[in-house]
């Protein structure tokens, strides 16, 4: 579940996901872990939805675990927050070790250990 959160927020930070799938999926992994520790990583994320519009999502109750589903409200998440929104995943993913942006050829850009053997690399070569 983890990984599939990743990866939508990446994608929203892209461009390419709206954000009521970054509502969907946070709500659900947020609900999901109660008790296990993990919450904090998807509180700033769930602060803004929160803040945004506490009725943009509703728990619905299912016979299968967790025993409850998040679904999404027939409203749209309010555009004044999701510049927030985006402020918040940006966050994450930096948290998580990765920028979620990518170069202008479509390569990743590294993240601190690989801006830090860049960095050793470009010493190295310098001095031979």
């Amino acid at each position: 579940m983890f990984s599939a959160v990743k990866a939508t927020l990446e994608s929203y930070v892209a461009g390419r996901v709206p954000p009521e799938r970054v509502v969907a999926v946070v709500a659900e992994v947020y609900y999901r872990e109660t008790g296990s520790g993990k919450r904090e990583t998807w509180q700033p994320l769930m602060d803004v939805i929160e803040r945004a519009h506490p009725g943009v999502i509703r728990l619905a109750g299912i016979a299968a675990p967790p025993g409850f589903a998040v679904e999404l409200t027939e409203r749209p998440f309010p555009k004044q927050y999701e510049a927030d929104l985006k402020r918040a995943a940006e966050a994450i993913l930096l948290t998580l070790g990765e920028s979620g942006r990518e170069m202008g050829d479509g390569r990743r850009r590294p993240g601190l250990v690989g801006r830090l053997t860049d960095a050793v690399r470009r010493l190295f070569s310098a001095s031979t």
